[in-house]
């Protein structure tokens, strides 16, 4: 048998790591971060135990890659989907709904996420959050602002602090509400998007203004 070329085994590897993080994101989300093992992650994911540390060099930056590449298809798959859309408006709604809406459903796994990043090892710079911020890029780029470099952080901490108000212990707001406020600050219509069933809360405009605060660097939508 001839040995497997270069690109066979880059391959090889790329699905080995990809349901080391799939099999990351299911059993976190079904038991919880303490209760969930690297060799319980192995074992989903059809792996030897060895590969885990071969690939990562602990179970926190595991488990952030694995949200992070969670996060990534979630919102390459909202972008993406028909009726498939270049205006920048509503890419930028599709964006925000799709990461609220992962706040919402997966509780358990995204505040566990969360409170990883407050910790000490801080922010993971891995392949996953590479993809995930070049999405998140394109998508300011193409909501129209003059400088992305500046705009795309903005929307990122703003992004983060609205998943983190989903989450609070005790003391969570609502989506629709946390929405109506990033729809506000962008000037987006409510109507953009994915837009919850029972409407706008009471008394927020469904066609918000553009605000100088939010909107003074932007050019017209691409």
């Amino acid at each position: 048998m001839s040995p497997r070329s270069a690109s066979v085994n880059e391959e090889l590897r790329r699905r080995s790591r990809e349901r080391l993080l799939q099999a990351t994101v299911e059993l976190v989300s079904e038991r919880g971060y303490e209760a969930t093992t690297l060799a319980d992650i192995a074992d989903r994911a059809g792996s030897a135990r060895g590969l885990v540390s071969y690939y990562f060099p602990g179970k926190r930056q595991l488990l952030q890659s694995a949200v992070h590449r969670l996060m990534h298809l979630t919102l390459e798959a909202a972008l993406e989907r028909e009726p498939r859309s270049e205006d920048g408006r509503e890419r930028l709604a599709r964006a925000i709904d799709a990461i609220l809406g992962l706040a919402v459903e997966r509780p358990r796994l995204m505040r566990t996420h969360m409170a990883g990043i407050l910790q000490a090892e801080g922010f993971v710079q891995c392949p996953e959050q590479q993809r995930l911020a070049s999405l998140l890029r394109d998508t300011v780029d193409r909501y129209g602002v003059r400088d992305v470099d500046a705009d795309y952080p903005l929307l990122r901490a703003l992004l983060m602090g609205a998943v983190f108000a989903v989450l609070l212990p005790g003391a969570p707001m609502p989506r629709a509400r946390l929405r109506a406020e990033l729809f506000q600050r962008y000037g987006l219509d409510w109507e953009l998007g994915v837009p919850p069933d029972d409407g706008p809360p009471g008394g927020t405009p469904t066609r918000p203004a553009q605000s100088s605060s939010s909107l003074s660097s932007s050019k017209s939508s691409k």
